[in-house]
């Protein structure tokens, strides 16, 4: 058993697929779009990982309230494999100007790692 992807809905999913592209080298598939429903997605992947990340759109989309505390999914956790690969991410969100939340640092559970809110305030724990 494996998971296949993990879809997140957005509300401007071309600004959120280029964030994914620039700073995690994301390859996007092509896009889909539901003339019916209005639904867009596009497949983003990774190196070096079977899972991808679906994001989403309709029009009728919302922003949510709250980063910290919410029921349900939380954050997403990109390897990059060295924490010299963090700090590099780390340091370049930071000067792009990116909500950093923590870190880089080592965590209670070992995990070195900082944490990030991409271009809509999704959580993303960046570990080695």
């Amino acid at each position: 058993m494996r998971i296949s992807h993990i879809a997140l809905y957005v509300k401007d999913i071309e600004k959120v697929k280029e964030f994914y592209k620039k700073y995690f080298c994301a390859i996007e598939n092509g896009k889909y779009h539901n003339s019916k429903t209005g639904l867009e997605t596009y497949f983003l992947s990774f190196e070096g990982s079977d899972t991808r990340l679906e994001i989403m759109t309709r029009p009728e989309m919302q922003v949510g309230n709250s980063v910290d505390v919410r029921l349900g999914y939380i954050h997403l956790a990109i390897s990059l494999g060295t924490k010299a690969k963090v700090d590099k991410l780390t340091n370049k969100l930071k000067n792009d100007g990116y909500t950093i939340l923590s870190g880089p640092r080592i965590t209670g559970d070992g995990y070195y790692e900082s944490c990030v809110l991409d271009c809509e305030n999704n959580q993303i724990e960046i570990t080695e």
